[in-house]
């Protein structure tokens, strides 16, 4: 876990991501994307932290179709981005896996609903 890398605008884990080892984190600078992505164009322009802060939350023809995506900006908005690195930290330490290798699916993306994606986080497996 690099916790520089910290959570998107859109509450992707930069920090645990495997996919692009030269990836600083969207909130980083120079990220390829940042031109093309919704999520990081809204957040920029409303000033917004996060795309949980948006009274608009959760928007629709985003990042936040994907569920595991939508879970993790749901769980920062009620706890916190800190808290959700520490267990996603915790989480990698037990053995639960951000990403496959080579593949943008992991074990975050098996339960079925936000909620259970959300106890995942709090409690692991």
């Amino acid at each position: 876990m690099d916790r520089k890398k910290g959570i998107a605008y859109c509450g992707l884990a930069c920090a645990v991501c495997s996919e692009n080892k030269n990836c600083v984190g969207c909130r980083n600078g120079d990220c390829e994307n940042e031109d093309s992505c919704k999520n990081f164009q809204c957040c920029k322009t409303k000033g917004l932290e996060g795309c949980w802060e948006c009274n608009e939350f959760p928007c629709r023809g985003s990042m936040l179709d994907k569920i595991r995506i939508r879970a993790f900006a749901k769980f920062i908005k009620y706890y916190s981005v800190e808290y959700l690195l520490d267990c996603l930290d915790k989480n990698e330490k037990r053995g639960i896996v951000y990403h496959y290798p080579g593949k943008l699916t992991g074990d975050y993306d098996l339960p079925d609903t936000k909620d259970d994606i959300i106890d995942m986080i709090l409690n692991g497996k």
